[in-house]
C-alpha cells in the first residue's frame, strides 16, 4: 500500500438504477445542475454522492459502494432530492407505477427505523474532518 495521499482520477460511469433496486442508499445532495448536454439533448440533474448502505441490490452493486459527485437524471428522483440541497436523504431505491408508453420511474421509498439505524451507524463510522 502506498503512503501517497493522492488518488487517481476516477472515470465517470453513472448509476445504473436497476442495479440498485431494493438497496438502502444515503444520498448527500450537493446541487442542481441545469442545461447538461446529453445524447437526448439538454437536461437537468441533481449532483450528489450516493452511498449504498446494504447489499439488497439486485445487480452488481454491493454494500459500501459509493458514487461520488454523480449526476441523478431520473425525474422523479430529482423531484425527491431537489429541495434537499446541502442535506442528506435516506431511502430504498424502488420503482413507481408505469404509465402507458413509459418506463416505471425510479424513486426512493422512505427509510424505516431499522434503515435509519443503519444510516446513523454509517455516519458515525464515516464522518471525517475535512483534510
Amino acid at each position: 500500500m502506498s503512503n501517497d495521499a493522492f488518488s487517481d482520477p476516477s472515470t465517470a460511469t453513472g448509476i445504473q438504477w436497476k442495479d440498485l433496486h431494493g438497496a438502502l442508499v444515503l444520498v448527500k445532495v450537493h446541487a442542481i445542475e441545469t442545461g447538461i448536454n446529453t445524447v437526448h439533448g439538454a437536461s437537468d440533474a441533481v449532483r450528489a454522492d450516493v452511498i449504498v448502505l446494504d447489499g439488497k441490490a439486485d445487480g452488481d452493486i454491493a454494500e459500501g459502494d459509493e458514487f461520488i459527485d454523480t449526476l441523478v437524471f431520473p425525474k422523479v428522483l430529482q423531484s425527491q432530492l431537489k429541495s434537499k440541497v446541502g442535506g442528506m436523504v435516506l431511502g430504498r431505491v424502488s420503482q413507481g407505477n408505469k404509465k402507458p408508453g413509459q418506463s416505471a420511474p425510479w424513486t426512493l421509498t422512505p427509510a424505516n427505523e431499522a434503515d435509519k439505524a443503519k444510516g446513523r451507524d454509517y455516519l458515525a463510522k464515516n464522518t471525517e474532518a475535512p483534510f
